[in-house]
């Protein structure tokens, strides 16, 4: 079994000559702007678990898996000419939504900033569909006023 430096190296290489393969040599339009986010090789080098991602989000997963299956053979071939291994492992594609939590996360966090405004005009992305609390932060205040006299 390959020591853990050796796994890394082997991930590394294999996201690294994918994605070149994808950029140059793939003609295929549902593959067009696909990015490799991760690889996974298996320590007993039997499985590669890719994880891609492609602008448009959820709506490409179906379209780009496929075609990236439907490639599965060429990759391999292509592959296997940049690394050197005994036993090329069998690629296995999966869809990471990372990108696509990365981006909503940044759109609330410039929403809390106030960079963005929120939807439905609020400024508080979390009470979005509850009351202002500026408003219940008056309401308070006047019930304490009252209660004073």
């Amino acid at each position: 079994m390959p020591s853990n430096l050796r796994m890394k190296r082997i991930n590394d290489r294999f996201k690294e000559v994918l994605a070149m393969v994808l950029l140059t040599k793939m003609e295929d339009p549902r593959l067009s702007d696909v990015t490799v986010t991760d690889v996974k090789v298996d320590r007993e080098l039997d499985y590669a678990n890719i994880y891609v991602s492609a602008p448009g989000g959820q709506a490409r997963e179906k379209e780009v898996l496929a075609g990236l299956n439907h490639a599965r053979g060429f990759l391999k071939y292509e592959i296997s000419g940049e690394i050197d291994l005994r036993l090329m492992p069998k690629l296995r594609f999966f869809w990471d939504p990372t990108p696509e939590r990365a981006d909503r996360i940044d759109t609330l966090l410039a929403q809390i900033r106030g960079d963005i405004p929120m939807e439905d005009g609020s400024i508080y992305p979390a009470m979005a569909d509850e009351e202002d609390p500026k408003d219940a932060e008056a309401e308070d205040a006047e019930a304490s006023e009252e209660s004073d006299e």
